[in-house]
């Protein structure tokens, strides 16, 4: 159920990477690959009152697995997009779902 939603990367280019990813994914977390959820958002960036290029921003968010897991993740997730992409800078972050505070069709995990 991770779900992975990216702002600033075209999703074409995240096509490109995005099955060798969820591979590497997929063993890391030890679940279903069928659980992933990958969502290209497009946004527009305002910066002193002028239209700007969208800072890459990834934001996984998931039921928590622990400080090792999210930090084999994380290296996952940023050197699939820089070493593949032509991405130098980005910035990626973690939200974590309480199980009793999330629901799937009315009842929470």
């Amino acid at each position: 159920m991770p779900q992975i939603k990216i702002r600033g990367i075209h999703e074409n280019d995240i096509c490109k990477i995005s099955e060798k990813m969820i591979d590497e994914l997929v063993e890391a977390v030890k679940c279903p690959r069928d659980y992933f959820e990958i969502e290209c958002i497009k946004s527009i960036a305002i910066r002193n009152g002028k239209l700007d290029s969208v800072y890459p921003f990834v934001e996984v968010a998931w039921f928590d697995r622990g400080q090792e897991v999210q930090n084999i993740v994380a290296d996952i997730i940023t050197n699939s997009i820089r070493n593949n992409l032509d991405v130098e800078d980005m910035d990626l972050a973690f939200t974590v779902f309480e199980k009793e505070k999330y629901y799937e069709n009315g009842d929470h995990f």
